[in-house]
């Protein structure tokens, strides 16, 4: 049973990609497109390091209202996070380090910063599109232009066979 629904699989990825059925290959091809395209938009990378960036903006300037509160007010309240930063060093020791040291957090922001620009510059999803139209589009060109591709693929193999073997 599992061998017939993998030859099955086979086949309905075979005319998909060799556009046998018109419809249903226009379908997947273009719901994926458009999925990859939606996705392209808000890259993963950018909306992690801007939400990481919210809460430690947001931390830090709780932690240094604590501060000035507790120096206006001379009191001895102790640190903010107390109870995280027990929590933190008892299960979470990363966390609750770099809760703890100012120069943790510097780091961190840093990072989160130039991934930020990192995230907008470069996107996996754009070799992942690329990945999806080559799929669509290569085997259907192969076998329209199979000669010519083998005879040129085969000049450059014999280039790069020669060039390898020097």
């Amino acid at each position: 049973m599992y061998f017939y629904r993998t030859v099955e699989f086979k086949h309905l990825m075979v005319d998909l990609l060799y556009w046998r059925d018109l419809q249903r290959t226009g379908v997947v091809f273009g719901a994926s497109l458009f999925l990859l395209l939606s996705l392209s938009v808000c890259s993963i990378i950018s909306v992690i390091s801007y939400v990481a960036l919210a809460l430690l903006s947001v931390t830090i300037s709780f932690r240094i209202y604590k501060g000035i509160l507790q120096a206006v007010q001379k009191s001895e309240d102790g640190h903010p996070f107390n109870f995280e930063m027990h929590f933190s060093q008892c299960f979470l020791w990363p966390v609750g380090s770099m809760l703890t040291w100012l120069l943790l957090f510097f780091q961190f922001a840093v990072l989160m910063w130039i991934l930020t620009y990192v995230g907008a510059l470069f996107n996996g999803l754009t070799l992942l599109i690329l990945g999806l139209i080559g799929a669509f589009s290569w085997p259907v060109i192969y076998e329209k232009h199979q000669a010519q591709i083998d005879h040129y693929y085969g000049l450059v193999n014999k280039q790069i066979k020669d060039v390898l073997g020097k």
